[in-house]
């Protein structure tokens, strides 16, 4: 059997909060202009909304981590749930920029909650040889959530106003926080081949030395932050970049480059899931090895997006390019949860959250930006191309690494 019972039900669940995740997360971009307008927020002001919200998010997932591997995990998603819902919907009440900075804050305490044990939580209904395409169906819900955040965001906002946007989206998160309290638990370590997976966590500081310890979670995460700034650079600037290099209306350059996020991204994610569940089968660190593929098949298409002399050029290039950088998604988290015990693995993934955020989107369009400043958007876009080369190298040495060749067969669990 290479599931736990209930798994395909659960999976579903998990995956449909995953898109309450990111249609809460995003929803706020789809009325920016009517939130900025009413509560007369500066570009600085509505920039800090986005920060509020990932500042705590990246603090809160180290204690969501702790917390993960030592209480019943169905209790933080419910709670995460619960608390990011509220928030959002606390958003639509706000009627200053200090009140909504502080609903968004929380927002990014609830989600840490869920986001931190997800994985580890799936990762124990399905063995090592099958979680690259779970964790696929999983993280196929990033780009579909934050596409209906867009999308429910601007269709309230016209109809309703911009407070019942929030009252929207939050709304569906408490009836899915009851759903979770009533989520079976499966046990820890129970897909996993190693009984050790299932023993007690360690104390604190010996799991962060552990895990400071393991080669194959440092290179997952250091390939993991440069792809996040790769990612999250490109989301930033690229419908910017078609306004000013193509001369393509602001409207039409944000609605465009959504679409081809929202259709290459699950397309990508999806792809990514079944060749790393193939490649896992074939070789060591197979996950590791499509992760890195895929970022180097996706170099030279942002470099032809960057100078393509035509905007039907630059559109089919990023398209292609998202897709290949979507197509890690399901593989390098797989690999992370298979490189850490069972006990470890919330610990392990709100770590992993923390530095793929500090080191990459949390940064990627500040450096961007001043690149533009000085050298035009061309060469902003074109310098993503430095850090998805250097995270697809590290990402194929740490395939070679997981058992001293990428090409060694390993046998499914």
């Amino acid at each position: 059997m290479n599931r736990a019972p209930r798994a395909v039900p659960l999976l579903a669940v998990l995956t449909l909060i995953n898109l309450l995740n990111y249609l809460d997360r995003y929803v706020i971009a789809g009325i920016k202009q009517p939130l900025c307008d009413a509560l007369k927020l500066d570009g600085k002001q509505y920039g800090l909304l986005t920060f509020a919200f990932m500042i705590t998010y990246m603090l809160a997932s180290p204690a969501a981590g702790y917390l993960g591997d030592r209480v019943p995990r169905k209790y933080l998603i419910a709670a995460g749930v619960a608390v990011w819902s509220l928030a959002t919907a606390a958003s639509g009440l706000a009627h200053d920029s200090t009140h909504l900075f502080l609903a968004r804050a929380f927002t990014g305490v609830g989600e840490a909650g869920y986001a931190t044990v997800a994985p580890g939580l799936i990762s124990d209904l399905f063995t090592r040889d099958r979680r690259g395409k779970m964790m696929a169906v999983f993280y196929s819900a990033i780009p579909v959530g934050s596409a209906l955040g867009f999308v429910t965001g601007g269709l309230v906002a016209v109809h309703l106003g911009w407070r019942y946007a929030f009252y929207v989206a939050g709304a569906p998160g408490l009836v899915l926080a009851m759903v979770a309290l009533a989520l079976p638990e499966p046990a820890r370590g129970a897909c996993d081949p190693d009984p050790e997976s299932a023993l007690a966590p360690p104390p604190l500081k010996e799991g962060l030395r552990a895990l400071a310890g393991n080669g194959q979670f440092m290179f997952v995460n250091a390939g993991y932050a440069l792809l996040t700034f790769a990612i999250g650079g490109l989301a930033s600037w690229m419908p910017d970049f078609f306004v000013t290099v193509h001369g393509v209306a602001l409207d039409a350059a944000g609605t465009v480059f959504g679409a081809i996020t929202v259709v290459s991204g699950f397309l990508g994610t999806a792809a990514g899931g079944w060749a790393g569940e193939r490649a896992v089968r074939r070789r060591a660190g197979g996950y590791l090895w499509i992760s890195g593929l895929g970022l180097l098949l996706s170099l030279p298409l942002v470099l032809v997006t960057a100078y393509a002399p035509a905007l039907g050029v630059a559109y089919g290039a990023a398209a292609l390019a998202m897709f290949f950088l979507f197509f890690n998604t399901g593989p390098i988290n797989t690999a992370l949860v298979n490189c850490v015990p069972a006990n470890l693995r919330a610990l392990a993934v709100a770590l992993d959250i923390f530095c793929i955020h500090l080191f990459g989107d949390a940064i990627s369009s500040f450096i961007l930006g001043a690149i533009s400043d000085a050298a035009g958007r061309q060469a902003a876009v074109a310098f993503t191309a430095v850090p998805i080369a250097v995270g697809g190298v590290v990402l194929l040495i740490g395939a070679r690494k997981a058992n001293g060749s990428p090409l060694a067969p390993q046998a499914a669990a």
